[in-house]
This record gives C-alpha cells, sequence and structure tokens, in this order.
C-alpha cells in the first residue's frame, strides 16, 4: 500500500493533480477527526479539513519522502491550519452550533457526550498544550509514537513519556479512574503500537 501512496505521490506531482482524490479519500477521516478534536466544533472541523486538503494539494510538490512520511506531512499541515485558526480566531459562540440543534441527532446522548468530553477536556488542561497534543494524537488519533513524533518535531521517546506520564497521573486521581478505564479498554480496541 505505501508504494501505491508513493505512485499517486509521484504522479500529482507530475501534474495529475485528479490523482489527489485517491489520497483524500484515504486520509480525509483520519484529518477531519485530528481537527475535530482539536477545535470540538462540527462545522470548523469540516472547514478547516477542507483548507487542510486544499493547502497540501496546492504543495504537493513540496512534499519530500526523505524527509518523512506523507501522513505526517498530512497532519502536520492539519495542526498548521488549527494554529492558525485560533490565531486569528474572534470569540464568538453561537448558541445553536453548541446545543447543535438543527441536527435531528439525539439530544441526550449528545449531551452526554459532550459532557464526558468537557471532563476530559478539562483533566487534561492540567498539562501543557504540546503535552496533551501529543496524548490526543496517541488515543484519540491512534498515531504511534514515530508519526507523533515526526509531526510535533520531538523524538518518539519524549512522546512516549509524555503519555506514559498522563497515564501515571489519570492513574493516581481516584476521580479519574472511570476516565482511565476508558481508555484501558479503547486501547483493546485500537492499535496503539
Amino acid at each position: 500500500m505505501e508504494n501505491f501512496e508513493s505512485q499517486i505521490i509521484r504522479r500529482c506531482q507530475a501534474g495529475e493533480l485528479k490523482e489527489f482524490g485517491q489520497l483524500y479519500d484515504r486520509y480525509i477521516k483520519k484529518i477531519y477527526d485530528f481537527i475535530y478534536y482539536k477545535t470540538m466544533h462540527r462545522e470548523t472541523a469540516e472547514d478547516l479539513t477542507s483548507q487542510t486538503f486544499f493547502k497540501a494539494m496546492d504543495k504537493i510538490n513540496q512534499f519530500d519522502p526523505a524527509k518523512g512520511n506523507f501522513s505526517s506531512w498530512l497532519y502536520r499541515i492539519a495542526r498548521n491550519t488549527v494554529i492558525d485558526h485560533y490565531r486569528t480566531k474572534k470569540p464568538e459562540t453561537d448558541v445553536a452550533d453548541f446545543w447543535d440543534l438543527a441536527d435531528n441527532a439525539n439530544l441526550e446522548l449528545d449531551l452526554d457526550l459532550k459532557q464526558k468530553l468537557a471532563e476530559i477536556e478539562k483533566y487534561l488542561t492540567k498539562f501543557r498544550p504540546s503535552q496533551r497534543e501529543i496524548v490526543i494524537m496517541r488515543f484519540w488519533d491512534q498515531l504511534s509514537y514515530q508519526e507523533i513524533a515526526e509531526i510535533t518535531g520531538q523524538t518518539a521517546a519524549n512522546c512516549k513519556m509524555i503519555v506514559h506520564r498522563v497515564m501515571t497521573g489519570i492513574r493516581q486521581d481516584l476521580s479519574l479512574i472511570v476516565l482511565y478505564l476508558l481508555i484501558i479498554s479503547k486501547q483493546l480496541l485500537w492499535p496503539l503500537t
């Protein structure tokens, strides 16, 4: 599969940008999820995901496989797009967006999920933004330590140590035992190696 991806990238770099759709299809869900967990807002995540792929397509000639894999390059673009968004964002909250009233989804389930995510987010604020980002990439985005290292510019060993410290903190905080059990149960379902 990696060789197939390399061929698509080379064709895109040769000017066959219609081939970029295959890369888009392969990474859209992962990039959207990555951005959503940083913004916690569906429409914002959709907009930033679109921007990420437009930037990637526009800059495809700058991708160099000798400097890392395409996935890490794409995540770096997504990460920088989110950073740019927050630098220029004016704080404004639309009540309909917060409650997602336009959606016909189960409101009670949505509120429960938002509450649980808020609890997790509140706990993660105890850590530096760079630490939070690594934990989110590891557990929610299911990235390997090597991929996280390529995205953040840190070593894989340092990323692993940060995750270990956060998990140790969760285990020591009895009020977060449920969160810890949730993460452990997700480890059984998610390929976290």
